[in-house]
Order: C-alpha cells, then structure tokens, then sequence
C-alpha cells in the first residue's frame, strides 16, 4: 500500500533524532534566495494546485470513487437482516475488514486506497496528502459511498432497504458518548494506516492491508452494537442519504475526523520510526 508524502525526508533538516533543526543546510546559508525559493515549492506541493490539475488526477479520483462504493455496497449489505434474523456482529466485522484489506491491494498504488473521509483528514494532518487532493477525495469518497447504497438499494427487495445497514446509535448511550467511541475506533485505525505506511519501516511490506483490515474488524466486533462501528463518514452517508434519515449523523463525522487528527498528531510526534534500520518489536 502506498501513501504519498508531501514533503521528502529531507525537509526539514533532521539531526541524528530525526528531529528537525533550525538552521539550513550550508548551500542554502550560501543562498537564501534559493532556500526561500524551496520553501514556497514545498508551501505549493502541500496546496497540491499541480497535483490536482494533472488529468491523471482523474485516475485515482475514480479509484476512490470505485473503492468507497464497493465497501459500502458489501459492507452494508451484511447489515442487512435477511428473514428477520439480524447479522452477527463477527459476520459485520469480517465483511468490513476484509472488504478494506481486499480494496487495498488492489487500489492502494493507485489512490493509496484512503476510501474513507476521516483517513484522508489524518494524512492531510499529517503532511502526507496535499489540500486540494484531499478535499478531492473526501467528495469522491462521498459520491462513492452515496452510489454504493443506492446500487444496495436498487438489488434488495422491498422488505429489506429500511435501513440499508445505517449506523445508529445505541439508546443507552449519549451524542457524547458516541463520539468518544467512533474517536476511538478510528484513532486506532489511522494510527495502523500510519504505521504500515511509514516508508522509514520494512517490518510491514506486504503486510499494510492485512493489518489495516484487522484493525477494521476488531473494532468492529468492539463496537458495533454501541454506535455501528462507522469509524468512516461516507460509510455512514451513504445509506443516511438513500433512506433520508440523517438523525444525529453528525457523530459520524465529528467523532472519526477527531480520532484521525489525534492519530496523526500521535504518530507524528511520538510513534514514528527514527530510521529503516531500527530494529521493531516484533520481527516478521
């Protein structure tokens, strides 16, 4: 799986804690012009006006268009409660873990494979996804999601499209409260994606989708029946706009876009590895 970085390893200088230091290298000492020169390409680099403007931007716009919508339309579909006898939440989990583990070896060269609003927001946070991609793709993984269900809506009979496999919220538990879990929940999930992406590790090659999808499926079978486990807001708009039932929708916003900024911040500043020759915890 791959996610593209914004700025090269090199920028900003780091010393030998890889933490960045304040003077510039000598040969931008020597010109400043050029020092600002690169500050304002690396400013640009992070809008992503170039990056979005190519027309191959089109190819992974359509990738998470595609993705969303596949994982919307089979994960919701084992939502479904087919002769009155509701899903088992290890029947939801699975679907929804492998269904992302799936999609991402096959999208993740091509768009990185985000299908999911709050990822993109942790990786924008994070520096490793431009401004304009990422309002791109959250638009793209909306329309993904809203066709997902509506493609769900169109093959199930009748008896079957109340809910299209909705998130809802518990009623033994407060807004607050679902916030908190969905924060959680997707917390844990763009911390994975940050990890088994990170170009300075080798442990995770080959392994970043398989993890992610297991971090998807744990929480699934965590806290699906607190809030529905959306951990992913186009997940949960999708069915909302095709049932036009957007009560307290909000929690799946607020809570996994809050959850991925805490991700990013926490892997950023204390998680992510000094070098590809650290040696990890668990050698694989």
């Amino acid at each position: 799986m791959h996610v593209s970085t914004v700025y090269p390893e090199e920028y900003p200088p780091t010393n030998e804690n890889n933490e960045p230091t304040a003077q510039l290298s000598p040969e931008h000492r020597d010109n400043p012009e050029e020092a600002n020169a690169g500050t304002i390409t690396r400013t640009k680099d992070y809008i992503g006006i170039e990056e979005v403007s190519k027309l191959n931007f089109l190819v992974p716009l359509f990738g998470e268009i595609l993705g969303t919508a596949i994982l919307v339309f089979i994960g919701c579909a084992s939502c479904i409660p087919w002769n009155d006898i509701p899903a088992s939440v290890l029947h939801i989990a699975l679907t929804f873990g492998l269904a992302v583990a799936s999609l991402a070896y096959v999208l993740g060269p091509v768009s990185g494979c985000h299908v999911n609003p709050a990822v993109t927001v942790g990786l924008l946070a994070s520096g490793n996804c431009s401004i304009l991609k990422a309002l791109c793709y959250i638009v793209a993984q909306c329309c993904g999601g809203i066709a997902g269900s509506a493609i769900l809506r169109a093959v199930l009979p009748d008896k079957f499209t109340k809910s299209l496999g909705m998130t809802v919220l518990n009623p033994g538990l407060s807004a607050g409260q679902g916030v908190l879990v969905e924060a959680i929940i997707t917390f844990l999930l763009v911390l994975v994606v940050h990890a088994v992406t990170d170009s300075r590790r080798d442990d995770c090659k080959g392994w970043a989708p398989m993890a992610i999808g297991l971090s998807i499926g744990v929480a699934h079978m965590a806290v699906v029946p607190l809030t529905g486990s959306s951990m992913n807001p186009a997940r949960s708009l999708g069915p909302a706009v095709i049932v036009g039932s957007w009560h307290l929708q909000w929690i799946y916003w607020i809570g996994p876009c809050l959850g991925a900024l805490l991700a990013a911040v926490v892997y950023k500043l204390g998680l992510r590895a000094k070098s590809k020759d650290d040696e990890a915890s668990y050698d694989f």
